[in-house]
């Protein structure tokens, strides 16, 4: 008997909490601080989600940023954009069918982590708000530390992918953002699914390692991990 995928890998904002709004509120107020003008939609794209503050912070000012003021900036954006979620606690959630999910993956015993390049300023936060504890093993939540390369290089999944005692091609990641998505191919994971926090279907239907699209979790196909029997012989 062999399991289809074995774990789960979720990238955090835009998929398990829907804050690219916020996101990209506060990015917009502080390119402008830094270059004069605002991100266009096009630009956040590119190079705003799943990207590291100081890759953000890079591509503004067209220059390799002091860490001075990657942490000045940085963490001014970071500490706006909390103050921003606790301040529309309508909208302070988890994505729908999130919660029924999550006690799914815990009920069997599915290995599952967090792969996100938030900091953990905002990793804590989450772990507080969210009740992340119940649910997942906080020591293997991977999240920019300042040392792992921002996504699109494969580093966290592979990571996280190894935080599991599982190898990437038996992990499905689930992801919004174009550089998530190549992360995740890069390092080789199973199988790739899109979430349409931000993006309508359409747009994920291009991407050729997009192996599938959901709305919500609600949707999430469970059978993925279900145990299949093995092919008769002969």
């Amino acid at each position: 008997m062999k399991s289809t995928f074995k774990g789960i890998i979720f990238d955090f904002n835009g998929t398990l909490f829907w804050d690219s709004h916020l996101h990209k509120l506060t990015w917009r107020m502080y390119s402008k601080k830094l270059r004069g003008t605002e991100f266009s939609d096009e630009e956040m794209l590119k190079y705003m989600f799943g990207r590291t503050n100081e890759q953000i912070i890079k591509y503004a000012i067209g220059k390799q940023p002091t860490p001075e003021m990657v942490e000045k900036y940085g963490q001014e954006k970071e500490a706006l954009y909390r103050q921003m979620c606790l301040e529309d606690p309508e909208n302070f959630h988890m994505a729908q069918g999130v919660e029924e999910f999550l006690d799914f993956l815990k009920e069997n015993n599915i290995p599952r982590t967090i792969a996100t390049m938030s900091d953990k300023a905002n990793v804590d936060f989450y772990i507080k708000h969210f009740h992340l504890a119940k649910w997942f093993d906080l020591d293997k939540i991977v999240y920019s530390n300042g040392k792992i390369p921002g996504k699109p290089a494969p580093d966290i999944y592979e990571i996280a992918a190894k935080n599991l005692d599982l190898k990437p091609e038996e992990c499905i990641v689930v992801e919004d953002a174009i550089s998530g998505i190549d992360s995740a191919h890069t390092a080789g994971i199973g199988k790739i699914i899109a979430i349409c926090s931000e993006e309508p279907k359409e747009f994920y239907e291009s991407i050729p390692s997009v192996d599938g699209i959901i709305n919500n979790f609600d949707e999430f196909d469970k059978n993925y991990f279900l145990v299949k029997p093995p092919l008769p012989q002969g």
